[in-house]
């Protein structure tokens, strides 16, 4: 090959640049599209995947504002996969986000992490039995994001990092019951 190319190619050194020392590699000839074009890098995509705004949705609970002790409360949020496009280095980036963990907050300082989102009521998928009183629990849940993208429709990779988000507080108050009888002959 020596150091000529055809004319629809560019003579281009391909470098070692981590980890240091910076190493000069071999002479490679490639088509002038491709070596002209700035390359996106997976740390480049994790960067931007950093900086998109992620949804924070609130923990909904079930019964809302009040429970009881010992009985099945049902933890929810909405949370979705979704896709964003960004512009990088003049390249379309599709990333494809979606939710991965679920910590859930329960404000009595206790904790459950969950693979899903849960579900209202009837679905009861997550749930938790407060043992005792209390008042004025904050609660909310903390979601971990990951993602894969595609480079101008190209193969799809996974971004190297997570990001996560906690959502706003709901708060809760736990509560016991006493029964009573009432109505007529009781």
């Amino acid at each position: 090959m020596g150091d000529k190319c055809r004319d629809d190619e560019q003579l281009m050194r391909h470098w070692r640049i981590k980890p240091p020392p910076h190493l000069a590699g071999t002479i490679t000839c490639m088509p002038a599209a491709v070596a002209n074009k700035p390359q996106i890098t997976p740390g480049l995509v994790a960067r931007a995947f950093q900086r998109i705004p992620l949804p924070h949705p609130r923990a909904l609970v079930q019964p809302s504002n009040t429970t009881l002790v010992n009985l099945e409360t049902i933890f929810s949020t909405q949370a979705t996969p979704f896709t964003r496009t960004v512009t990088l280095l003049g390249q379309h980036v599709q990333l494809a986000i979606r939710p991965t963990t679920f910590t859930w907050t329960h404000g009595d300082g206790t904790t459950a992490t969950t693979t899903t989102p849960g579900a209202p009521y009837p679905a009861k998928t997550i749930t938790y039995r407060y043992p005792t009183t209390a008042h004025h629990l904050d609660i909310h849940v903390t979601i971990t994001w990951a993602a894969h993208y595609r480079v101008n429709n190209g193969p799809t990779r996974p971004v190297p990092t997570t990001v996560t988000t906690t959502g706003p507080t709901t708060t809760l108050d736990v509560v016991e019951a006493t029964p009573a009888l009432s109505g007529t002959g009781h």
